[in-house]
């Protein structure tokens, strides 16, 4: 009785052990091998310093893009620090811009919109600014 409590004991155990590698439904099946995974570094345009691991460049507006002018008033988005005009995100690259942006301001912007831009705001089309005018 004894010897059959310690083979099941381990028999558990192998198998909850195939489970944590993710072999449980394929029984005898090795688990697949780690693969590297790309890691985005602290800041995006900060080349990584880790071997194999892609540097994350700023997405740039797409340079063919059209100029566009958007008027209205610039609302407060969900994050901190996020301003949205007619379901456009402003970004800024002018810092003096930037500060003339307020919430509530009823303004004329003018910029290309980024739709490839990765941003920590959650909504809104990135839109670049290049002029803003109040009205």
């Amino acid at each position: 009785m004894r010897r059959f409590l310690v083979i099941a004991t381990a028999a558990a155990a192998f198998s909850l052990a195939a489970c944590a590698n993710g072999a449980g439904d394929e029984a005898g099946a090795p688990a697949p091998a780690p693969s590297a995974s790309a890691v985005p570094s602290a800041e995006a345009g900060v080349p990584s310093e880790e071997p194999g691991v892609p540097s994350q460049e700023p997405s740039a507006p797409d340079e063919g893009a059209a100029t566009t002018t958007l008027s209205g008033t610039i609302e407060a988005g969900v994050e901190p620090n996020c301003l949205i005009l007619d379901k456009h995100l402003l970004v800024f690259k002018d810092p003096a811009l930037k500060s003339a942006a307020k919430a509530g301001a009823s303004v004329t912007v003018t910029g290309r919109v980024a739709e490839g831009m990765m941003t920590t705001c959650m909504q809104g089309t990135p839109f670049e600014v290049t002029a803003l005018r109040p009205n």
